[in-house]
């Protein structure tokens, strides 16, 4: 049984960009089915091509907790990560994390890239730990973000029982799951075929 989510994270890019690019796609579309051949078949199945990529990689994604797991949803895939077998975590343009020998990507959360380099190899801003679930007035939403789960990771690492850098928590990072997403994977393919099938005919 999935565990439900305790706190959910906003993302900070992407959604204005990905409904444009829906509700253009949507025109053509529209135009091409009321008057048929205005709009050139390439062009049809371009404009449902682009809606289907920008809905997987901007709209799609989302991050969220439950007790025990940092939740990434992205573009093809969800990955549950054991928040106790997080090493390392920074969020700079995208959001980063190492858990074993690998390293997990989120897009849901960045930080414009001036900003990030700002933030250091550490990827921390170097502002005081947050204390409550909620952005402290004048902290970048970014930074609450990281901090955020930064306070999570170490309340999963306690209740687990396990040290940072452990051997025990190298262990729990066998624990991470990756479930394919069908749904957006099958669209991709399905209007990919079809674009390249439109150019041929």
């Amino acid at each position: 049984m999935q565990q439900q989510p305790v706190e959910r994270f906003d993302p900070t890019s992407g959604r204005v960009t990905a409904v444009l690019v829906l509700v253009l796609a949507g025109v053509v579309v529209v135009a091409g089915t009321v008057d048929a051949g205005s709009v050139p078949l390439p062009v049809l199945a371009g404009a449902v091509l682009a809606a289907v990529l920008a809905w997987a990689s901007m709209l799609r994604p989302a991050l969220w907790a439950t007790t025990e797991h940092l939740v990434m949803r992205n573009m093809l895939e969800t990955v549950h990560v054991p928040l106790a077998a997080i090493e390392q975590l920074a969020v700079r343009q995208v959001l980063a994390l190492k858990a074993g020998e690998k390293r997990y990507v989120s897009t849901v959360v960045g930080r414009p890239l001036r900003k990030a380099m700002r933030t250091g190899r550490s990827g921390r801003s170097g502002s005081a730990p947050v204390e409550d679930a909620a952005p402290a007035p004048g902290l970048p939403y970014a930074d609450f973000v990281e901090q955020r789960l930064h306070q999570l990771m170490e309340e999963a690492r306690t209740a687990a029982g396990v040290e940072s850098l452990s051997d025990e928590q190298l262990a729990l990072a066998a624990d991470v799951r990756r479930e394919p997403a069908w749904v957006p994977i099958g669209l991709t393919v399905l209007s990919a075929v079809a674009f390249v099938a439109s150019l041929f005919v």
